[in-house]
Formats: structure tokens, C-alpha cells, sequence
């Protein structure tokens, strides 16, 4: 017999919207805060209209406490390092199930959004659309 949580005239409710950081990525974003100085400071992640595809991502250094709405995800680098990520909510509408990875290869190294919501992106790979 199945059961359901749900009764007449419920709407079901919608997933929240996710994003999520590698553990790779974790360990580069502490090394760049203690070579930066700033081991308290965040990591902001998000999209910008713009680019040859509609969307630049964004990663840029947050020195100030996030802001009321933003997601914020905490994570603990190999070393014992606290990392903060922060997003605001209407970048995570477009990151929603996307994993932040750290590519480290002979050509580039650097941080890699590995986004489902990707459609289209340029030759560049600095911009996409959805």
C-alpha cells in the first residue's frame, strides 16, 4: 500500500535550487584566500548578462558578510581551512544543479562550472546560454 505525504488540494512542493563545490575546488579556493590574506573573505559565484552567448559566469572575492538573500555554502578544505561560498538567489536560478570544479591540466588550470542548464556556449568558453 503506497502512502502519501500529500493531501487533496496540496500543491507539491519545489525542489530548492542546489549548487555544489568539488573538493578540489574547496582546496584551490582556500589556497587563493591564504595567498590572498584573507582567509575570512567568501567566494562569490554568479552569472552576468553578457558574452557572445548571453551569460558570463562570474567568481569574484567577497570581503563583506553576505548579503540577507544570498545562499551561502560552507565547506572544510583538506588542510583544515574554512571556505565560504556565496550566491545570490537569482544567479542560482541559472546555476541550479551546477558543480564548481578545479581543472588542472598541461594547457590551463582554473575553476570550472560544470552547469546543466548549459544550451549553448562560445568558442571561448567564457560565456553560455540557457
Amino acid at each position: 500500500m503506497e502512502t502519501s505525504s500529500q493531501t487533496q488540494g496540496d500543491k507539491p512542493q519545489a525542489k530548492a535550487p542546489s549548487l555544489s563545490v568539488s573538493p578540489a575546488a574547496v582546496d584551490a579556493i582556500a589556497r587563493q584566500m591564504k595567498k590572498r590574506g584573507t582567509p575570512e573573505a567568501s567566494l562569490r559565484l554568479g552569472i552576468r548578462g553578457g558574452g557572445c552567448s548571453g551569460f558570463t559566469y562570474v567568481i569574484e572575492f567577497h570581503d563583506a558578510p553576505p548579503h540577507a538573500r544570498d545562499r551561502v555554502l560552507d565547506y572544510v578544505a583538506s588542510d583544515g581551512a574554512k571556505v565560504r561560498v556565496v550566491v545570490d538567489p537569482k544567479s542560482l536560478l541559472y546555476l541550479d544543479g551546477t558543480v564548481l570544479e578545479w581543472e588542472q591540466t598541461l594547457m590551463r588550470h582554473g575553476f570550472k562550472f560544470a552547469n546543466p542548464n548549459e544550451k549553448t556556449g562560445c568558442g571561448c568558453g567564457s560565456s553560455f546560454g540557457v
